[in-house]
């Protein structure tokens, strides 16, 4: 049989040290509802929807894991001068998130080519109905404005893609005569003395 310790209660000394040790010190209690809670700037609260970039590609909606988005459109035809016909355009009709299913996971903001979805640090959007959690495109456009600013680019990083073409396009030579020319030989007889 082990020996525990040599004096008896010493766990319970300890046990009152740490209660008495707590009750004197401050407490830390957030007080949430009278005083925002300072979040991380990534913090992941509600999706918004900027309605002007959605092109309806589906493409957030078909990589939902929980098939919570539901996207619905028609096709308009745009007139262009100096076309030979009319080109077809989608038209957003409908697009629903219900965050009763919603698991934040961000694969939709991630995969959508148009940064048509941002996500946005509000989370208090807390419902009595359940059925009151399915946001329409215009709930979802109104968190536009809750969406912070996207951080400044590191001075000290690599340049965006897009940034990189472009000083390339600018610094490269547009005119031909800025242009090298290549001279080719002109073709001669064969060394052999046959015919070229």
């Amino acid at each position: 049989m082990s020996e525990r310790s040599g004096i008896p209660g010493e766990g319970l000394v300890k046990g009152l040290a740490v209660t008495l040790k707590t009750m004197t010190s401050r407490s830390t209690t957030q007080q949430y509802p009278d005083v925002a809670p300072e979040l991380p700037p990534r913090s992941r609260g509600v999706i918004a929807l900027l309605a002007e970039n959605c092109t309806v590609c589906m493409l957030c909606a078909r990589e939902c894991p929980d098939w919570c988005i539901y996207i619905d459109s028609h096709k308009e035809e745009v007139v262009v001068a100096g076309a030979a016909r009319p080109r077809q355009r989608n038209v957003l009709d409908k697009f629903d998130i219900d965050f009763s299913l919603c698991m934040y996971c961000g694969i939709c903001v991630e995969v959508c080519p148009f940064d048509a979805l941002y996500w946005s640090p509000e989370f208090e959007y807390a419902e009595y109905d359940i059925k009151d959690l399915l946001h329409d495109k215009d709930h979802l456009g109104q968190w536009m404005g809750t969406v912070p600013p996207p951080p400044a680019h590191d001075h000290n990083g690599e340049p965006a893609k897009e940034e990189a073409t472009a000083a390339r396009k600018a610094a490269a030579p547009t005119s031909s005569a800025a242009r090298p020319t290549v001279v080719r030989p002109e073709p001669g007889p064969a060394a052999d003395g046959g015919t070229p």
